[in-house]
């Protein structure tokens, strides 16, 4: 296509720099919402008095939602039309972070991030598209990396903005500071943004959909309750256990038996994108599961005060955003592949770095350490989005993105749930090790400052060693954490080895892996 065609292929938009800041905001709105709230959950658990496991369900719940509602986001914008699902998108969101804020117990702050998933879930997809018509082809490039900037602005700010919130103000408000940026965006969309015809003959495939909905929740249910309630000695967790199986089950047989099912099997007779579908899941996990390790690390192991924390953490996402850009200009000149294996290698090494913290690292170590896994995952986002459908027919390519995006979600909510379990199950376990050898003839109460401090005859030393036991036990739990997804990272790289060198580079947009 001539340059002159392609520029008339798409109609001249009025108010064109209006609406791609309101949709911005949207994008930067719900992006904000993935890591604003992680610096405030020690603030929060202690507001709704909730265990150390049962905090992270306030992230896995919104993950879970948002999960669940991107794939059908498309279907909704058909038939409802595309303005229409925005706005109520925007609205719903921003009245569950109004409800988020007013929570008073456990049930119902999770109950009002559910809500917030579900309705956060269409303003990605949905803006990004409403950038993709109002721009021609020669201009899309620049849209969608102002576009991705948008969509990594959120994690970079998100730490920072939240520990200032919570320190100055309120927990409260690193959910009540969406409703000036949603008022905005609402206004802007309401005034500028054109509703798009109706498609009354879109069908979604209901059972596939309820099916795997239901699969997804019972999976969440059974990782985010099992270490508090022992696994199946829980009756509540075999049914939990059973309902996953059963609706999976009945998922995959309707999907392999049915007619223009909620997901088309024959997406996965391509090689790269099912390959790409395992890689993206493993990515999830070690991403946000990190995040959300590093908060009770840095506020209640090491003291750190909540605005502190935000700005530690913040360099990690700049590491991201940098590398994004540098292997942006490298696809097409360096096989992808290299490109994936430097970047799994890059967060391998920063995970191993960090099985040797203790509470006594240094800032700048955290710094670097958390900047170099941010770049890590620079390096492995737009390389495999590429790889990934690079091979897969055009006409599958935006199924395939809801997938896609689908199995990060899920990869991010079990990982949260699976490294916390494992984090309280390893503390009590290493305390039990650790206190075997905390008896009166052990040698080190021969020092006469220890003995005085800890002595074990009185309740007050019997405290003091408790402490210091539970400590030593839970910074050696934190490192086994960060080993196994030091290890997870390692045992994607035969995984690389699976994925096809594209002929020619894949046209699709990069962005979408973020979403």
């Amino acid at each position: 296509m001539t340059s002159a065609s392609a520029t008339a292929a798409t109609p001249v938009v009025a108010n064109r720099g209006a609406i791609t800041a309101c949709v911005i905001l949207a994008v930067i709105m719900q992006a904000l919402d993935t890591t604003i709230a992680n610096v405030a959950l020690p603030y929060i658990q202690g507001s709704v008095s909730a265990s150390a496991d049962q905090i992270n369900w306030v992230l896995t719940s919104y993950i879970v939602a948002a999960a669940v509602m991107t794939p059908p986001s498309g279907y909704l914008a058909n038939r409802f039309g595309r303005k229409r699902i925005l706005l109520t998108s925007i609205t719903g969101f921003v009245v569950a972070s109004v409800l988020c804020g007013f929570a008073q117990s456990l049930p119902q702050i999770v109950g009002f991030r559910l809500l917030q998933g579900l309705f956060g879930a269409a303003l990605v997809p949905l803006s990004q598209s409403i950038l993709l018509d109002i721009y021609s082809v020669e201009e899309r490039g620049s849209a969608m990396a102002l576009f991705g900037i948008s969509v990594m602005v959120g994690p970079v700010l998100g730490p920072v903005i939240g520990g200032w919130l919570t320190e100055n103000v309120s927990w409260r408000w690193v959910f009540y500071i969406n409703v000036p940026i949603g008022a905005l965006a609402f206004a802007g969309v309401s005034l500028y943004v054109l509703e798009t015809k109706l498609d009354f003959k879109a069908r979604l495939d209901w059972l596939g959909f309820g099916m795997l909905s239901i699969t997804i929740a019972a999976l969440q249910m059974f990782l985010d309750r099992g270490e508090q309630l022992n696994w199946f000695s829980s009756s509540e967790i075999i049914v939990e256990a059973v309902i996953c199986a059963s609706a999976f089950y009945i998922f995959l047989v309707h999907t392999f038996t049915g007619r223009n099912t909620f997901v088309n099997p024959r997406l996965f007779l391509d090689r790269n994108f099912a390959v790409g579908m395992i890689f993206i899941f493993i990515i999830g996990i070690t991403y946000l599961a990190s995040l959300a390790l590093m908060t009770p690390y840095l506020q209640t192991l090491m003291g750190y005060p909540v605005v502190t924390a935000g700005i530690i953490m913040g360099p990690r996402g700049l590491g991201t955003m940098a590398c994004m850009f540098l292997v942006g200009r490298l696809i097409g000149k360096v096989d992808t592949r290299w490109l994936l294996l430097i970047g799994l290698l890059i967060t391998a090494w920063a995970m191993y770095d960090m099985t040797g913290w203790t509470p006594d690292v240094s800032q700048w170590t955290i710094i670097s350490t958390g900047f170099i896994q941010g770049a890590g995952l620079g390096f492995l986002f737009v390389p495999l989005t590429t790889i990934t459908f690079a091979t897969l027919a055009p006409e599958r390519r935006a199924e395939g993105t809801g997938l896609y995006n689908l199995s990060r979600n899920i990869g991010s909510s079990v990982g949260i749930s699976v490294v916390t379990a494992l984090l309280m199950q390893n503390v009590q376990i290493n305390h039990a090790s650790i206190a075997t050898y905390v008896t009166p003839f052990n040698q080190a109460f021969n020092d006469p400052a220890i003995f005085q401090a800890m002595n074990p005859y009185t309740a007050a030393g019997r405290a003091a060693l408790d402490g210091v036991v539970t400590l030593q036990a839970t910074v050696i739990s934190y490192m086994n954490d960060f080993k196994l997804m030091m290890l997870l990272s390692l045992a994607a790289i035969p995984l690389v080895l699976l994925l096809r060198k594209p002929g020619t580079p894949a046209k699709i947009d990069h962005s979408a892996v973020m979403e």
